[in-house]
């Protein structure tokens, strides 16, 4: 699985980089607003930083003003995906932007019926919202699973890109149901390196070779 790192803020994404654990960066207006950046400036940092897909979105509700946003964004550079809205104008937006070879993730997509239609308008990500499915009492790993399933059975090349994640069990799910990409904040995928039996083992082992009284350097 993908990691894509959700942020507009490059200092995190610099820290993770280095690590060889960002496959692509996912922004939108809430985390360019929480950056304090410009969204033209901060977004190239990103783009010069990183190999992958940055998905940058669009503000328009109609497709035509989508469209003309999306092709203002990817001047900013060739990984640029360009982030629309699961609506109907969202999808004549893609159909279009996709039609001139650019990346698009379809974002706030709530149902496998959506996804379907995103794939069908040729939509190179599809962002299915899981944390915000789990707030109103729905199973988010669900949704995964039947795109997954829908995908696989018509081989669409659309890419599920598990968004909306809050915890380190969400990038495990998504992992174990085949999404192909998760985003999450930084935070969340540096969790996954922390385990309670990992900090009690070390201990013991550092209390050990104290005991030792040995150097290595």
């Amino acid at each position: 699985m993908k990691f894509f790192v959700d942020t507009a803020e490059v200092e995190a994404i610099a820290e993770l980089n280095e690590l060889g654990m960002v496959d692509g960066v996912t922004t939108n207006p809430s985390l360019i607003m929480k950056s304090g950046r410009d969204i033209k400036e901060v977004t190239k940092e990103i783009c010069d930083m990183v190999d992958g897909p940055v998905s940058a979105e669009t503000v328009a509700t109609d497709a035509d003003g989508m469209i003309a946003e999306g092709r203002e964004l990817a001047k900013i550079a060739d990984n640029i995906a360009i982030k629309v809205p699961l609506t109907w104008a969202g999808l004549k937006a893609c159909k279009v932007l996709t039609g001139e070879d650019r990346m698009v993730n379809v974002t706030l997509c709530f149902s496998a019926n959506q996804a379907l239609l995103a794939a069908k308008a040729g939509a190179s990500f599809i962002s299915p919202f899981i944390g915000r499915l789990d707030d109103v009492n729905l199973d988010g790993m669900d949704l995964i699973a039947d795109i997954r399933a829908i995908y696989d059975n018509y081989g669409f090349g659309t890419e599920i890109l598990a968004a909306s994640i809050r915890s380190v069990n969400h990038m495990t799910e998504a992992a174990k149901i085949g999404a192909d990409i998760a985003t999450a904040p930084p935070g969340v995928i540096k969790k996954m390196a922390e385990h309670p039996l990992t900090d009690k083992g070390l201990d013991a082992f550092l209390k050990d070779w104290a005991a030792t009284g040995q150097r290595i350097l």
